[in-house]
């Protein structure tokens, strides 16, 4: 149903990486998160909520650099009081570093504008020689027209498999390398538009979907079999169904045991392709529609 319409998206939507670690832990977790390329100047779009965990990344390595530098030469004690006073603690995070996957050849600036009321941003790479994305994605031209039943698909990068990157022995930092894996595969899910969401005047600003949008597609586009933007990924809700099970004895693996289960349904929530559109000419932001 969405095969055409994948390859199409594909062109040019895109994976946010990121690799990080706690205070006192060596163990590095990988992120990721989505965003779609609108033009070729470098214009795109993401969900808030992803530009300010971008912006997270800043303020936690400025944190990670003045603790590196001022802690030279301390002892144990003496550095885990100087970490004390930074606030730093084993469940916060430390180092945080991110790599835009297949965006543009070099980034000088980045340029963020977030929606004053809704989860969405538009993002500037500006600096570039050469995109690395192609096509321009058409946004839907007739924005009153989506109806619930219609099935829509969405696509992102959830389940990060990339692991190009390794915590440099010598300087004791996070560092991208040119070795290993430097994608995940994109991900596709589809799902029923249920119902719409509204403002507190009434105004929808976005679409509810039958199914869930994954960890990691957050910023990804909505869209429909001819390839044409419904809207974006923004957040994931979970309604409690009343199915609840307690005590309930089962026979698994030939021993009896009791069991506790509370059913939820997980609805993918998408910002409207009218708040889109609105949003990218209030800031002379040049797209197609079809």
């Amino acid at each position: 149903m969405f095969v055409e319409a994948i390859k199409e998206v594909a062109n040019f939507t895109r994976a946010i990486h990121s690799i990080s670690r706690n205070f006192g832990n060596p163990k590095i977790q990988r992120g990721s998160a989505s965003l779609f390329f609108i033009n070729e100047e470098g214009w795109a779009l993401t969900c808030k909520h992803v530009a300010q965990w971008l912006g997270q990344a800043e303020q936690v390595n400025k944190r990670f650099s003045k603790f590196m530098q001022e802690s030279k030469g301390l002892t144990g004690t003496q550095q885990n009081k100087f970490a004390k006073k930074l606030g730093l603690s084993p469940d916060q995070l430390f180092e945080m570093r991110i790599t835009f996957v297949d965006c543009v050849d070099q980034i000088k600036n980045l340029k963020f504008i977030l929606h004053p009321e809704y989860d969405l941003a538009l993002l500037k790479f500006e600096g570039f020689q050469k995109p690395l994305y192609s096509q321009a994605p058409r946004f839907l031209a007739d924005d009153q027209s989506i109806q619930s039943g219609e099935m829509l698909c969405r696509l992102g990068f959830p389940f990060p498999e990339f692991n190009n990157f390794v915590l440099e022995p010598t300087s004791q930092t996070l560092q991208w390398t040119k070795e290993g894996a430097a994608r995940s595969p994109r991900f596709p899910i589809e799902g029923m538009v249920t119902r719409f969401l509204g403002n507190k005047k009434g105004e929808i600003y976005g679409i509810e979907m039958s199914t869930p949008g994954l960890r990691g597609q957050s910023g990804g586009p909505l869209f429909d079999t001819k390839g044409r933007i419904y809207g974006m990924q923004s957040r994931t809700k979970h309604l409690h169904l009343g199915f609840d099970i307690e005590e309930k004895e089962v026979i698994a693996h030939g021993k009896t045991k009791k069991i506790n289960d509370y059913a939820f349904i997980h609805l993918g929530e998408c910002i409207h392709v009218k708040v889109i559109k609105d949003f990218m000419r209030q800031h002379q932001v040049r797209f197609s529609e079809d």
